[in-house]
C-alpha cells in the first residue's frame, strides 16, 4: 500500500529500514494526537482539568513554574519529562509532549519555535578556587583543570569540547555525571570545575560557589519554546505554556 520497504525480514530476525523508523515515528505521534484530541474534549466540559506533558532541559529550572500553575489549577495533571538536547527534540517530534524547552536552533520547518533567552556558558568553582579570583575564566586557563562535567549528550559539553578542539587540546573530564546536581555536589567537594549555563541553586549546601563568566571564546546558545506547527494545544497546555514564558522571560530580564 505505501510502495516502501517498512522492514527486513531474514531467517533469524526482522528489522526496521529507514523509511519503517519513521513510520513509527509517524503513526506514534497519530495515537498520541488521537489520545490527546479526546483530552481535549473532555478539558471543554470539565474547565480548569486536563494533562499537559511537557519536555524540558534537565538544566531549566522549571519546578518553580509548575508548581505555581499546579496551585492556580490543581485539577491538571502535569508531567515534566526532563533531558538533554536530544531527549526534548524527540519527544516533541514524536508528539509525547505538549510542548518542549530547550535550545531551538536547527529544527525543521515541521516546528515552530519562540526564543526565550540566551543562555551563555560560565564557570562555576568553588570560592577557595585559584580561578575564582578573577571576574572571568579565559577558556585556556581550562586546559589543565579538572573538569566535572555533564555527559555529551549536552549541549555544555559539545560545546567546550568543540572550542578544545578548534583551540588544539582536549579537555580534562575528571568526573561526568547525569544530574546538575550531582555536578554541583561534586564541585562543592572540590572534584573540580564545571561549565553550565547559568550559576549554582541558591542553596545553602551551595552557598561557597561562584560562577565566572567563560570568555575568549564566550559560548551560548538561545533556549525557547517549540511545539508541532499542525498541532493545537490544549486549554490546560496553553496555560501552563504562557506561564512558562512569562517566567522564564522575566528570569531572564532579572
Amino acid at each position: 500500500m505505501l510502495g516502501l520497504a517498512l522492514f527486513i525480514r531474514t531467517t533469524r530476525q526482522v528489522t526496521l529500514t529507514a523509511a519503517g523508523r519513521e513510520f513509527v515515528v509517524m503513526a506514534e505521534r497519530v495515537l498520541n494526537d488521537l489520545s490527546r484530541g479526546m483530552r481535549s474534549l473532555q478539558e471543554l466540559s470539565i474547565r480548569h482539568r486536563g494533562h499537559v506533558t511537557v519536555a524540558s532541559l534537565i538544566t531549566l529550572r522549571m519546578s518553580a513554574v509548575v508548581a505555581e500553575y499546579n496551585k492556580r489549577f490543581p485539577g491538571v495533571e502535569i508531567e515534566l519529562r526532563e533531558g538533554f538536547e536530544d531527549d526534548v527534540k524527540e519527544d516533541v517530534r514524536g508528539g509525547v509532549a505538549d510542548f518542549g524547552l530547550g535550545y531551538i536552533g536547527q529544527l525543521p520547518s515541521s516546528h515552530t519555535t519562540e526564543g526565550l533567552r540566551v543562555e551563555t556558558l560560565r564557570v562555576v568553582l568553588r570560592r577557595d578556587h585559584p580561578l575564582a579570583g578573577a571576574r572571568h575564566v579565559a577558556f585556556e586557563q581550562l586546559r589543565e583543570t579538572a573538569l566535572v562535567s555533564l555527559p555529551t549528550r549536552s549541549r555544555a559539553r559539545r560545546l567546550i569540547d568543540a572550542a578544545a578542539t578548534s583551540a588544539g587540546f582536549a579537555l580534562r573530564h575528571a568526573v561526568t555525571v547525569g544530574l546538575p546536581l550531582t555536578l554541583f555536589n561534586l564541585v562543592s567537594s572540590g572534584a573540580g570545575v564545571a561549565v553550565v549555563s547559568g550559576g549554582p541553586p541558591a542553596l545553602p549546601a551551595f552557598k561557597h560557589l561562584v560562577s565566572r563568566a567563560l570568555v575568549k571564546p564566550s559560548l551560548s546558545s538561545e533556549v525557547g519554546i517549540m511545539h508541532l506547527r499542525d498541532r493545537g494545544l490544549s486549554p490546560a497546555a496553553a496555560g501552563l505554556l504562557a506561564l512558562t514564558r512569562e517566567r522564564l522571560r522575566a528570569e531572564s530580564l532579572g
